[in-house]
């Protein structure tokens, strides 16, 4: 099943599960009791920590939910943070999901130290709820702005274009997929 965060971003391939890691978590959890799917694939755009290019397509299966002020040693969690669905040895692009959206290019440029080069609102809730409902999972995301003061505006202007290369991307890659032997 192919899912994705909705209002501005939505796909004629995907169901819309929800903006932000609270109502992501209820959709897809409810999505899960009723009519589990073999597989989830999030469709979404994304903000780069510095590495990533503006229009670039990464694909993953690792989230972490790190807030801004763990960066500075003014947070911790007891909970664990990190959730991946990877079982290769190929390391992934870690996905940071938060509730808010990154402004300060400054501190979120620390993210890259630990793995982290992207963040998206939605993703750790769908790896979390795909883990805990034992379906395997993974992400697909356009990048439409750098995480500093100019995030917004960015992702204003990007996001169609952004969801023209998401849908050409995933549609080329189930056409991949479908024309493989089966074994």
């Amino acid at each position: 099943m192919i899912i994705c965060a909705g209002n501005e971003e939505n796909f004629d391939f995907a169901l819309s599960t929800g903006v932000g890691l609270i109502e992501t978590a209820m959709n897809i959890t409810r999505l899960c009791l009723f009519d589990k799917p073999e597989f989830l694939l999030f469709v979404g755009t994304a903000g780069s920590y510095g590495d990533a290019k503006i229009f670039d397509i990464i694909e993953s299966k690792t989230a972490a939910n790190i807030e801004l002020a763990f960066l500075n040693n003014n947070a911790y969690t007891p909970l664990d943070n990190v959730v991946s669905t990877n079982e290769t040895d190929v390391r992934d692009i870690v996905v940071n999901s938060s509730n808010y959206i990154s402004t300060n290019k400054e501190l979120t440029k620390n993210f890259l130290k630990f793995g982290v080069g992207i963040e998206n609102m939605e993703f750790f809730s769908v790896l979390k709820i795909a883990q805990e409902f034992d379906i395997p999972a993974g992400g697909v995301f356009c990048v439409t702005n750098y995480t500093d003061e100019n995030a917004h505006k960015e992702y204003l202007k990007n996001v169609e274009k952004a969801k023209v290369l998401l849908s050409e991307h995933v549609k080329k890659r189930i056409d991949e997929l479908t024309k493989r032997p089966k074994v």
